[in-house]
């Protein structure tokens, strides 16, 4: 996995609104510096370019130039394809493969480690800070780098506000619970919303304009540009710093381009490629992925059934997705966020609130 998101991670450190001018101003600084920062370091701490490969490998600058038009801008790129998808590159021959996975795979460790050495690098792994001390708790730290979040639940949840407010924090030092970089943001479904921004970023005494210029967003129309989408995103990250990729809501134009029992093994095909996708950009380039999911009343369920709802995308969704979130209503502003699937974090649920289209604690506790 790349270094971009598994860097140590100190105590973590919440801003408050209301501090002093000159306090303000310096955190600010602080997290332009930092991704600043970061931007030069990518070289030695991120993602390997492509064209690293030039040498080792006896490429030309058109075979570079092909390999990125297919998507791949990094050597973990290569490293993690099989070897069929740089077989349909076209103008690079057999034996041009062969030396690109060749080399690729000296440069990128993808062998067998130790319990303890992965133990240590996960140990390293930043986490992003959600806003709420509480849903930071449950998640013990935040959302987690390197691997996909999802979160779903019915409309007016907090889906969107959490999206919002994590591409803001997701620009915090590291020792803030930050990420110390930039966030990618595709919409699907019209809410994204800037001015949003503006105010969770005056939240944490932020300069307003460093924040928006550090969010990339996209509008998808359907779900080949929703894909297509990934692509232009994975050249951004080999460019920069980016600590969060966004997808909300990653399902929504599957149901509308996709209709009927007869257009649904076309439609988990193509909703496997996307998610591949973003799973392989969180390895690349150790990224965040946040992706919000829909969901529906299941007519099969048991009579009584305390919650007859479930997301929808089925098992191709259920397997791609490291932690699976659901939100649902609680009294007024109150959200309550239960984890509902996750390899390490243990099933219970926390409570926090909708103020002012930013996640924040609930002053109500359980």
């Amino acid at each position: 996995m790349a270094q971009n998101g598994s860097r140590a991670k100190a105590a973590p450190k919440t801003a408050e609104k209301g501090r002093a001018p000159a306090a303000a101003e310096k955190e600010s600084d602080a997290v332009d510096m930092a991704i600043k920062r970061n931007d030069a370091d990518d070289d030695q701490m991120g993602a390997q370019k492509v064209a690293q490969l030039r040498t080792c490998a006896n490429l030309s600058a058109a075979d570079i130039r092909h390999l990125e038009e297919f998507g791949f801008y990094t050597v973990e790129a290569i490293a993690f394809a099989p070897k069929k998808a740089i077989m349909a590159i076209k103008g690079i021959g057999e034996a041009k493969v062969e030396r690109i996975i060749t080399e690729g795979s000296k440069m990128v460790p993808m062998g067998f480690v130790t319990a303890t050495e992965y133990h240590a690098k996960r140990s390293e792994l930043v986490q992003i800070t959600t806003g709420s001390k509480d849903l930071d708790r449950l998640l013990q730290g935040g959302i987690e780098t390197g691997s996909i979040t999802e979160v779903f639940g019915e409309f007016r949840t907090g889906k969107s506000q959490l999206c919002h407010t994590l591409a803001v924090t997701c620009q915090l030092p590291i020792d803030m619970n930050g990420g110390e970089g930039k966030c990618l943001y595709i919409d699907t479904e019209g809410t994204f919303r800037p001015e949003r921004l503006v105010a969770i970023a005056e939240r944490y005494g932020l300069n307003t304009n460093d924040v928006l210029e550090n969010v990339a967003f996209a509008r998808a129309y359907n779900t080949d540009h929703q894909l297509q989408l990934l692509l232009q995103a994975a050249a951004m990250m080999s460019e920069s710093r980016y600590a969060l990729l966004i997808v909300d809501s990653a399902t929504a134009l599957y149901r509308t381009d996709y209709s009927g029992r007869g257009e649904l093994s076309a439609r988990q095909m193509h909703l496997a490629r996307f998610l591949r996708m973003l799973l392989r950009l969180a390895d690349e380039f150790g990224v965040a992925v946040l992706i919000t999911n829909q969901v529906v009343a299941q007519v099969d369920g048991m009579p009584g059934q305390a919650d007859p709802k479930k997301p929808i995308g089925g098992n191709i969704i259920a397997h791609a997705s490291t932690t699976r979130l659901y939100l649902r209503k609680g009294k007024g502003e109150n959200r309550i966020c239960k984890i509902y699937d996750s390899p390490c974090l243990p099933e219970s649920e926390a409570m926090f609130a909708i103020a002012n289209e930013e996640v924040v604690d609930s002053k109500e506790k359980d």
